[in-house]
């Protein structure tokens, strides 16, 4: 359960986010905080989180921000390939699915306390 090197990618004003960031504190889990709205993460960065997560690249994109809609992504998504998505995703934090843990060898996409505590203190 490797715990070294772990990025916790926020959005400071997301509940869940905060959530998160609290049971990593409650859990003596230590982490690097980035502000995904002041940092956007590279194509680069998105495409290996995506690999090493194992997830539809879909599962990256926040679905129920008000970016995602206004930029009608739900009809464009199926169309795109994933090189598409990583630069799209790129362009701004507030696409992308928080908040996000990225370690060594595992990603966890949104907060389930079940799966961080399987991955992190299993």
């Amino acid at each position: 359960m490797p715990t070294d090197k772990i990025a916790a990618l926020c959005y400071p004003k997301c509940s869940t986010c905060r959530k998160a960031v609290k049971w990593l504190d409650e859990h003596g889990i230590s982490y690097e905080y980035r502000d995904i709205a002041l940092q956007n993460p590279t194509s680069e960065e998105i495409a290996a989180w995506h690999a090493r997560s194992g997830l539809p690249i879909r599962r990256l994109f926040n679905t129920s921000g008000m970016l995602y809609r206004q930029m009608g992504l739900k009809d464009k998504l199926p169309d795109m390939s994933d090189e598409e998505c990583y630069q799209l995703l790129s362009t701004d934090g507030m696409l992308v699915k928080r908040p996000l843990l990225v370690g060594e060898d595992f990603v966890l996409v949104g907060f389930r306390e079940a799966e961080w505590e399987q991955r992190l203190l299993g």
